[in-house]
């Protein structure tokens, strides 16, 4: 495993974080839309993020299959999104832990999935 592709996909993965958390936060707490929902949001707003500084910052791919690569990185993401939701469910309903605190316990379990799925597959190290 490249360890500096690993910490740039874990900066690159924090960026993301911070607009996942904020949007989640937004549509939570302001729009006072469904947690899970409000999730989904945070979600996709961090994805597109997270691909494009992956893409040039942490693997410098040249690939000019934009579209194809997009797909990849969002279909990994998705499975990623649903492990997220998945274990963030099962944490709330069989803890009484903060959501936030859950929501950011699932998301470094799932960091471990991300980077491995497009380090061999997306981007191919």
């Amino acid at each position: 495993m490249d360890l500096i592709k690993f910490f740039k996909f874990g900066l690159v993965g924090f960026s993301g974080l911070l607009i996942d958390f904020s949007i989640t936060w937004i549509c939570k707490e302001k729009l006072l839309l469904n947690k899970y929902l409000s999730n989904s949001f945070g979600f996709l707003f961090g994805v597109v993020n997270n691909y494009f500084l992956n893409k040039y910052f942490t693997f410098h791919n040249t690939d000019n299959h934009l579209a194809t690569q997009f797909l990849s990185f969002l279909i990994i993401s998705v499975i990623g999104f649903l492990l997220n939701t998945s274990f963030l469910y099962l944490l709330q309903k069989n803890t009484k832990i903060n959501f936030y605190v859950c929501k950011a316990i699932v998301t470094i379990i799932v960091f471990v999935w991300n980077f491995t799925a497009n380090s061999l597959y997306t981007f191919k190290l």
